[in-house]
């Protein structure tokens, strides 16, 4: 396996960090995906990120996460973080042939706030101005389908709920309303949750996947009963605290797997 780490701006600490595999063991191409870890904006756990990204590795994907702009980084922040992602949905489509990466099957999977990056993402992937700032294509930047786990939505649903917060991340929290900007040109969308996540209300997973369905958008929800916030893989390799290993819930992870070739 080859480990790369990709700036992706000059004037930013946001970079792209890939897990290749060895191009001397097999010479044809690979899916790809780009983890979007969460962190509140303030951070990115680095460790369940790259657990994460290794975890689809192993399951034959050229595997990535973003290190997004944080708060104290730039403010307000958004749309920051979600332009970083389509410069770096952009990186792997330009470099397809060196990183052996099958361009028709590119994902992006969004935990937390980086489900709230990866939803608004989805919302924005054709849009002109969002192109412009970008400095990308729409064709550039399409992914196949997004995977959104345990996501922050909108404001409006009960995240953040500290106004000085909310202030950081925008001046306008209609703008970062990720399920008022589904449109019919979101692509397939993947959403999970536990039911009793004290931190970021499971409404918010509810209202995105009622968007999407609304709009005609192929559409997975699903909704466990039990487990915490972040629960990342939901296994030992990422549990953080007693009770973040849950057999039920770490099935989330066959059950994208198995819808994203249902796509195909």
């Amino acid at each position: 396996m080859k480990t790369i780490t990709l700036p992706l701006a000059p004037d930013s600490k946001a970079y792209l960090q890939g897990y290749l595999r060895d191009p001397a063991e097999d010479t044809g191409t690979y899916p790809a995906i780009i983890i979007v870890p969460g962190g509140n904006y303030t951070h990115i756990p680095e460790q369940q990120a790259e657990d994460l990204a290794l975890a689809w590795s192993a399951r034959g994907y050229q595997a990535f996460f973003l290190r997004y702009s944080f708060v104290d980084e730039q403010t307000p922040l958004l749309p920051a973080p979600v332009v970083e992602l389509a410069k770096g949905v952009a990186l792997l489509r330009r470099n397809a042939d060196n990183w052996q990466i099958d361009t028709e099957h590119i994902f992006v999977a969004g935990f937390s706030v980086g489900g709230h990056i990866t939803a608004l993402f989805n919302d924005l992937w054709h849009d002109e101005a969002f192109n412009k700032l970008a400095r990308t294509t729409p064709y550039e930047i399409k992914p196949r389908a997004v995977i959104l786990s345990y996501p922050v939505i909108t404001p409006a649903d009960g995240y953040p709920t500290d106004a000085a917060m909310l202030a950081s991340w925008t001046d306008d929290p209609a703008k970062i309303a990720a399920d008022k900007l589904v449109n019919s040109r979101n692509v397939a969308t993947f959403i999970w949750a536990t039911a009793e996540d004290p931190l970021v209300p499971v409404q918010n997973a509810l209202d995105y996947a009622q968007a999407s369905i609304a709009n005609h958008v192929d559409t997975e929800l699903h909704i466990f009963h039990q487990g915490p916030h972040g629960l990342a893989l939901a296994n030992q390799v990422t549990a953080w605290k007693p009770g973040t290993a849950l057999p039920h819930v770490a099935h989330w992870l066959n059950l994208a797997e198995e819808w994203l070739h249902e796509l195909d």
